[in-house]
């Protein structure tokens, strides 16, 4: 499986987003109710005040934190460079990163884990609303599917079943991949960033998913494992 794929011609990327205030009560008053209508059917027994810590994974009501990106290297042995975009101020971030993927080879792939349903959409929608041009590869609008050079492990995995989710934990649970949830999970993004302001600890968070994501591309080809010693941050 991937065979057809030259690893050098993958990108592969994880965001972490958080809600956009620091609490619901800082929400100006028409954000507040136009909150509280989108969310009203994921929230059960939770008003909207409560459920805002979730309002991270919409991009109507959320921002990018961080965006990690990992490269294949080849040579004697199977390597991964990985950098990350992270900071307060979203729009900077998102320049930097368009810059970045702007130098890239047309050839280059962007693969995430259902990176097509959450990642680049949301990546998508947050350069739009900060007015930063987007990269060549993520300029999709009127393509055809098969034109498009993004690749989803988790649609993968489908093999066409539309019903089906698989997160990247189970994932690398069943491939006996290291797993990237051995600190926080994604549900604590927000309170690590507002409470804890602590940015480098969600950093290292998404560069583990990006690494988790990358051996499970390794393991769809039936390849071994990205040793740790050959795995390595700038």
């Amino acid at each position: 499986m991937l065979e057809q794929y030259d690893l050098g011609n993958l990108m592969v990327l994880d965001i972490e987003t958080v809600p956009q205030y620091s609490s619901y009560d800082d929400m100006p008053d028409n954000l507040q109710e136009l909150w509280a209508h989108k969310s009203q059917y994921q929230r059960k027994d939770e008003t909207p005040k409560e459920f805002y810590e979730r309002a991270g994974i919409w991009a109507e009501f959320g921002k990018i934190v961080c965006i990690s990106v990992g490269i294949f290297l080849n040579g004697k042995r199977a390597g991964l460079r990985i950098k990350s975009f992270a900071g307060h101020q979203e729009k900077e971030l998102l320049e930097d990163f368009s810059k970045m993927l702007s130098s890239q080879p047309l050839s280059i792939i962007l693969c995430a884990h259902n990176g097509k349903e959450f990642d680049l959409p949301y990546i998508c929608r947050r350069m739009l609303l900060n007015s930063v041009p987007f990269p060549p590869h993520l300029q999709i609008h009127g393509k055809k599917p098969w034109e498009i050079p993004h690749l989803d492990t988790m649609e993968l995995w489908k093999f066409g079943d539309y019903k089906n989710y698989t997160s990247l934990s189970l994932l690398t649970a069943i491939f006996n991949i290291p797993t990237s949830k051995d600190d926080i999970d994604g549900s604590q993004v927000g309170h690590v960033y507002w409470v804890e302001n602590d940015l480098p600890r969600i950093c290292t968070y998404c560069q583990k998913d990006v690494i988790a994501t990358a051996q499970l591309i390794r393991r769809y080809r039936g390849e071994a494992l990205i040793e740790e010693e050959c795995i390595t941050i700038v």
